[in-house]
């Protein structure tokens, strides 16, 4: 080999070495940039080694934060923790368990944000990096632990029916990487141009071969529910008074009992129904959560009687119920006065 063809291999090498230094540095500055649109969420859990922590990402420079909806935020006192370490307390704006998605609320200005309406999609091969709050790792200004991956399929879930247990019905990324560990539901999928993907999902084992399935539900499947919810739709039913009519649905009346009242906010779940009721008629259940009244999210049982008193007697009561995994729509016909 003469010395002209040495330089040129020469050359070519440090072409190669400077392209890969390249796409190094520009993977680091997406992360950089994107590490500021991350937080840590904290709320319940604790008990049965559930854990009190998730993952968000901001959508607003005004504080508005699109995250999983799980128990963790299934209490008063929501923390969020941003990249740089300052503690906020979140308000829940409002959540849509069909997708598993809730929007938190605080009170900050001037943040970096994802622009939903500038989301990208994915295909099969796209490689993509996670961002999420796993295992809990960052408590105060750490940053967000960072997963590469690639999407490997974009895919129905509703196919999976019996297999993995979830409500939410859609379209969702299967990824490569180990991305649905604890806390990293709600955390951001994001591809090499930092531009929003997904949100990554809740743990889903599979029933048949105890299977983790790593996803993340694509950004087009999300926005119309944020923007509902951000104009005042599936909000918490405690959140503003309402007149209330001389006459008002009642539990009696419905025929449904709910489960004892013994915690600050115990969940509206169903402990019996009344035979030949309108709540039986309706085809509610032991067991039945009760989620929504309309397009209001229920917290608790008193949440419950409280929504029930803003609603005529004569109206048909449209519920949403989670049974086992599934989410059920039911309409309770009028009920006319008590039932036994």
């Amino acid at each position: 080999m003469n010395l002209a063809a040495i330089q040129r291999l020469l050359a070519l090498s440090l072409l190669a070495f400077a392209a890969v230094d390249v796409r190094a540095a520009s993977v680091a500055e997406v992360i950089d940039t994107t590490q500021p649109k991350m937080v840590k969420i904290y709320g319940a859990g604790g008990f049965n080694r559930l854990e009190a922590y998730q993952s968000g990402f901001l959508i607003s420079a005004e504080g508005h934060i699109a995250t999983a909806w799980s128990y963790v935020l299934d209490t008063d006192y929501i923390t969020v923790t941003l990249n740089d370490g300052r503690r906020f307390e979140a308000k829940l704006l409002g959540a849509d368990p069909r997708l598993e998605l809730a929007v938190l609320k605080i009170e900050a200005t001037e943040l970096p944000f994802f622009d939903l309406n500038a989301a990208a999609t994915a295909e099969s091969g796209t490689r993509v990096l996670a961002f999420s709050n796993l295992f809990g790792v960052a408590t105060g200004d750490e940053p967000a632990s960072v997963q590469h991956g690639v999407v490997a399929v974009k895919t129905q879930l509703d196919a999976r029916r019996g297999v993995f247990e979830t409500p939410y019905r859609g379209s969702v990324y299967v990824l490569d990487a180990m991305t649905n560990n604890p806390g990293a539901a709600g955390g951001a999928l994001i591809n090499q141009r930092g531009e929003l993907v997904a949100m990554l999902g809740k743990e889903l084992r599979s029933a048949q071969n105890n299977i983790w399935l790593n996803y993340a539900l694509p950004i087009e499947e999300l926005r119309g529910s944020v923007s509902q919810i951000l104009e005042g739709k599936f909000r918490p039913t405690d959140e503003e008074p309402k007149l209330k009519p001389d006459e008002a649905i009642d539990l009696a009346a419905l025929g449904l009992v709910l489960v004892p009242d013994v915690l600050e906010r115990t969940p509206p779940y169903v402990d019996l129904v009344r035979g030949g009721s309108a709540a039986a008629m309706a085809g509610l259940r032991p067991d039945d959560l009760i989620v929504f009244v309309g397009e209001n999210l229920v917290h608790s049982c008193q949440g419950f009687r409280d929504e029930l008193a803003h609603i005529e007697r004569n109206s048909t009561l449209k519920l949403v119920l989670m049974r086992g995994q599934e989410l059920v729509e039911v309409e309770v016909p009028a009920a006319e006065g008590d039932r036994p």
